[in-house]
C-alpha cells in the first residue's frame, strides 16, 4: 500500500526509540487537507490503547504505522522518504496521480502532480484537474492559491507556459476556482498589483 525507503524507516524508527519510554506503540499518518496528488499529511505519535478498532496497520518491523480509512484510501501507492532541506532533513510523501480515461488529462494530471503542486505547495497551495475538453485544460486553485493575487500570473507565467511546453495538444488554460472564498492567500490581491512572479516561472 504505502513504500516505506530505507532511510525514511530508519528515522521513523530513531523518532520512536527516542519515545519507547512514553507506552509509544507507533504513528499515525493522516491526510488532513489538499487535493489528488497533493494531500497534505502529518505524523503523530501513537501511544497504548489510542489504535482505533477501523485503523489500517502497517507492521515495519521496529514500528507500527496507524491509518484511519479514510486516509489510507488517498495514500494507497504514495513513497514516504527523507529529503535534504534548508531546515535539515525532512519527511517528504510521494503521492500517486490520479487516474484519468482520457490520456491527454494523465499527462496534464501527472505534470500537476510532479512539478505544479510540489511548486505552489512552498505557498500552502494545491491545484486540481478538473477536466481537459478539445484541448484546454480546466483547473482549480485550492490553499493558499484560492483568493491569491498571484495565481493569475501562476497560471499564465507558470502552469500554461510548462503545459503547453511539455504537451503541445494543449491549446490553453482556464481557472475554474471561485476566488472569492478564498480566506488565508499567501499574497492578497491589494498587495499584489500587477507585479509578481510565479512559483513555477521558468
Amino acid at each position: 500500500m504505502i513504500t516505506i525507503t530505507e532511510r525514511a524507516r530508519e528515522g521513523l524508527s530513531n523518532i520512536l526509540n527516542e519515545k519507547r519510554g512514553n507506552q509509544i506503540v507507533g504513528l499515525r499518518l493522516q491526510v488532513t487537507g489538499g487535493v489528488p496528488g497533493a494531500y497534505q499529511s502529518n505524523f503523530r505519535l501513537v501511544k497504548q490503547g489510542e489504535a482505533q478498532p477501523d485503523d489500517i496497520v502497517l507492521d515495519e518491523g521496529d514500528f507500527k504505522v496507524f491509518l484511519d480509512p479514510n486516509s489510507a484510501a488517498k495514500l494507497k501507492g504514495a513513497k514516504i522518504d527523507i529529503v535534504p532541506t534548508f531546515r535539515g532533513p525532512s519527511f517528504k510523501i510521494d503521492y500517486p496521480a490520479p487516474e484519468w480515461d482520457d490520456p491527454l488529462a494523465q499527462q496534464v494530471q501527472e505534470l500537476i502532480t510532479n512539478r505544479v503542486n510540489p511548486g505552489v505547495a512552498v505557498h500552502g497551495g494545491n491545484v486540481r484537474l478538473v477536466g481537459v475538453e478539445d484541448g484546454v485544460v480546466y483547473l482549480e486553485f485550492g490553499g493558499g492559491c484560492q483568493g491569491c493575487g498571484l495565481t493569475n500570473v501562476t497560471l499564465r507565467q507558470g502552469i500554461e507556459v510548462m503545459l503547453k511546453n511539455e504537451i503541445p495538444a494543449i491549446r490553453g488554460v482556464v481557472d475554474k476556482t471561485d476566488h472569492s472564498r478564498g480566506t488565508n492567500p499567501f499574497y492578497r490581491p491589494s498587495e499584489a498589483g500587477l507585479e509578481g512572479e510565479s512559483p513555477l516561472a521558468p
